[in-house]
C-alpha cells in the first residue's frame, strides 16, 4: 500500500503541471510558476520516497519512471516552453525557433538510455527548462540572450557534459541538495512576489542555478576524467 501511494504522490504532479498551464494559458504566470515549483517540489521527494519503499517490487503494476518522466516532460518542458513564446520575452521568428528546438530536443533526451552516468548525475543537460524560463522571467533579458541561453543549453542535452543530481549524486550532495533547496525557495519567492525587480530573489536564483549548472562539469573535470 505504501509503494502505491508513493505512485499516487507522484501522480499528482499531473494535477499541478494542469494547474500550471491554466493559469499560463490566462497569463498568470506568477500561479503558473509557483504550482510548476510546487510540481518540482513533489519531483524531488518522489524518488527517494520510491526507492525506499522499492516500488518496482512491492508495486510492479505501476512504471514510476516512465510515470515520472510522462509529468517532467509536461512541467520541466512543455509548460514553460509555452510560457516563454506566450509571455513576449521571445517572440516573432526567436520564439517559434525557441519553442521547436525546446519541444523536439527535450523529446529525445527525456528518451535517451544514456541520460545518467554512473554517479547517477545527468549526462548532459537534463532538460530543466522550467528552472531556466523561471529565471529568464525574474531577470528579463533581452530577445536575443534568451535564444543563445535555451539553444545552448538544448544543445549541451546531447553533449558529455555531466550535471549533478541534487539526491543521488553523493559527491558533494552537503553542498548540492541544500542549493537545489534554496534555488526552490527563491523561485517561490519571486513567483510569489510577482518577479518584483527589487526582490532579492532573483540574486539567489542566479547563484544557486550558476551551481547547480556548473558543479558537475567541474566534477568532470577535476575528479572524473574518464566520465
Amino acid at each position: 500500500m505504501r509503494a502505491l501511494l508513493v505512485h499516487l504522490f507522484t501522480a499528482t504532479g499531473a494535477v499541478f503541471a494542469m494547474l500550471a498551464m491554466l493559469a499560463a494559458v490566462d497569463r498568470e504566470w506568477d500561479m503558473m510558476f509557483l504550482w510548476l515549483v510546487v510540481a518540482f517540489f513533489v519531483d524531488g521527494i518522489d524518488g527517494p520516497l520510491a526507492r525506499k519503499y522499492d516500488v518496482k517490487t512491492n508495486a510492479p503494476e505501476f512504471d514510476g519512471v516512465l510515470l515520472d518522466l510522462i509529468i517532467d516532460y509536461l512541467t520541466y518542458v512543455f509548460i514553460p516552453a509555452f510560457a516563454l513564446f506566450s509571455s513576449g520575452l521571445m517572440d516573432g521568428w526567436s520564439g517559434w525557433v525557441m519553442i521547436i528546438v525546446v519541444t523536439f530536443a527535450s523529446a529525445m533526451y527525456f528518451c535517451d538510455t544514456r541520460m545518467k552516468t554512473r554517479d547517477n548525475s545527468f549526462s548532459g543537460f537534463p532538460g530543466c527548462f522550467n528552472m531556466l524560463v523561471l529565471v529568464l522571467f525574474a531577470l528579463t533579458p533581452p530577445w536575443w540572450v534568451c535564444l543563445i541561453i535555451v539553444t545552448t543549453l538544448s544543445v549541451a542535452m546531447f553533449l558529455p557534459i555531466k550535471f549533478v543530481h541534487p539526491v543521488r549524486t553523493e559527491r558533494w550532495r552537503g553542498v548540492t541538495l541544500p542549493m537545489a533547496l534554496a534555488w526552490t525557495f527563491f523561485a517561490g519567492w519571486a513567483a510569489w512576489g510577482n518577479f518584483d525587480a527589487a526582490s532579492w530573489a532573483p540574486w539567489g536564483l542566479v547563484i544557486t542555478s550558476v551551481y547547480l549548472i556548473l558543479a558537475g562539469a567541474v566534477q568532470q573535470a577535476f575528479f572524473d576524467p574518464k566520465d
